[in-house]
């Protein structure tokens, strides 16, 4: 079957992203007290921001009693201010290198480009609207927009129900991390491309099994378009 969709990550796999979601994250973590090294950060980048804000203070605060649900929504709150603040004003937002072109070059195919994203929905928007994409992209689903985010199918498959493409063979997914290769697996897409232009190498993409790995997203238009090729042959 040919692909439909592609749902591609946002910071680090279509959005610019030089340390500046990780450093916003240490900042928020530093807040409250806790200092995290940029190296332990980059680990958790795709996931949902509360859940990771969860998993680094599981490590770093040996009384776990202090992990409330309200330390996580300060220390949530204190990065999203950040991010929102950062992305409205600052001259550094950009998209990466080719991805405007990859978007127009599956839309002239009549494939649907959508953005999924572990940044809640407030961030996502002052992104898109920042870069201008609202016309180029045909779906956005955050992360606090779904029951579970990422390594969870729920966001890819709020996309495919918004779309109407079914079933998931027909969808790719892209992204830079771990957690966006399990999300493309656990959401059954037919490919899983991991691209090394955000927080993970080809090194570190490897081991989860992504069906591709590429340097430059310009790469995912001969990917899935070998696919309707394959589609009229067969």
């Amino acid at each position: 079957m040919p692909i439909e969709l592609v749902v591609f990550d946002m910071a680090g796999t279509t959005v610019r992203d030089r340390n500046f979601v990780g450093i916003a994250f240490q900042q928020a973590m530093r807040s409250q007290g806790y200092d995290i090294a940029i190296e332990n950060v980059n680990p958790l980048m795709g996931y949902e921001k509360p859940l990771a804000i969860k998993m680094m203070l599981e490590v770093r605060e040996p009384d776990k009693s202090k992990i409330t649900e309200s330390l996580v929504d300060s220390i949530h709150t204190h990065f999203v201010n950040g991010m929102i603040d950062f992305y409205k004003t600052t001259d550094e937002i950009a998209p990466l290198p080719n991805v405007e072109e990859t978007f127009a070059a599956l839309r002239a195919e009549g494939v649907k480009i959508a953005l999924n994203t572990g940044f809640s929905r407030n961030i996502a928007d002052v992104i898109v609207d920042r870069l201008g994409w609202a016309d180029r992209i045909d779906c956005l689903v955050a992360s606090d927009e779904v029951p579970y985010g990422r390594p969870y199918p729920d966001m890819i498959r709020k996309i495919m129900a918004a779309l109407g493409v079914t079933p998931a063979e027909n969808v790719a997914k892209v992204g830079d991390t771990e957690v966006d290769i399990n999300e493309g697996i656990n959401a059954g897409c037919k490919y899983v491309i991991g691209v090394t232009t955000g927080a993970f190498t080809r090194e570190q993409l490897l081991p989860y099994k992504p069906t591709h790995v590429i340097d430059d997203i310009a790469e995912v238009p001969g990917i899935i378009l070998a696919s309707h090729e394959m589609a009229v042959k067969s």
